[in-house]
């Protein structure tokens, strides 16, 4: 069995046994990876702090035929945002995160634009960034990643700018101008496409002023969940913890 790595991100883990972990990674070459981390609960483990959710690092493992889960051989630590998650509300979040990128990313599906998403605003997070604005741009990249970002610029129907509100069509795939809409359940505000043409031209920003308000982003924020809640036909449980 050769040895292999990866960098990676934690995703999460969780105790089997009395002294090991199962745990998800995000490798940046591999897509999602599940190990089992023998021996990591015990008191002086090699494992140290690297397993900590969202950790950078670079995971060593074997990998054995007709087995689901990679035996994880050691992990060097890279870079730690554990100091950003004792804020519970950041906490929560990269949870939510977490969950999204485990739900919508087949297990070992080399992603490096969606690794490169995460990694970006967990930096941008750690230098001071909204939580807020940078929540909305994860979803809306991550939509966009997976190509179920509709057009919020145009009319799905008859195709001119949509200068004003529309209505987000039934299956989550477009927006109808007030003229085409027979639908008018959920209502798309003007600032969503602008915020969905400001991330296409923004890296995630840190400390400085912010491009919309909190009221804009809070009605950003409902239209992309709704998206995210469709496609994955459930609400993400994380979400909860976020109300």
């Amino acid at each position: 069995m050769p040895l292999e790595q990866s960098e990676a991100i934690v995703l999460r883990s969780f105790n089997v046994g009395e002294q090991d972990k199962i745990v998800v990674f995000f490798s940046r070459d591999k897509g999602i990876i599940r190990g089992i981390a023998k021996g990591a609960r015990k008191f002086g483990s090699r494992f140290g702090s690297s397993l900590e959710p969202l950790s950078l690092i670079n995971v060593f493992y074997y990998e054995k035929e007709r087995k689901d889960l990679v035996t994880v051989s050691n992990c060097d630590l890279l870079e730690s945002f554990f100091e950003i998650q004792d804020n519970l509300k950041i906490s929560f979040t990269l949870s939510y995160f977490a969950e999204l990128i485990e739900e919508f990313s087949p297990s070992r599906a080399k992603d490096d634009t969606l690794y490169r998403l995460l990694l970006t605003v967990l930096n941008s997070l750690k230098g001071g960034g909204d939580l807020n604005l940078l929540t909305r741009y994860f979803e809306a990249w991550l939509l966009k990643i997976n190509g179920v970002l509709p057009d919020l610029n145009k009319c799905k129907k008859c195709r001119k700018d949509l200068a004003d509100s529309g209505w987000l069509s039934p299956k989550k795939d477009g927006v109808f101008c007030g003229h085409c809409a027979s639908y008018k359940k959920e209502g798309i505000k003007p600032e969503l496409g602008s915020f969905i043409q400001w991330i296409k031209k923004n890296t995630p920003p840190k400390k400085g002023p912010l491009p919309f308000s909190s009221a804009e982003l809070e009605n950003i924020k409902k239209t992309l969940q709704d998206i995210i809640i469709f496609h994955l036909e459930k609400k993400p449980k994380t979400l909860r913890y976020l109300k």
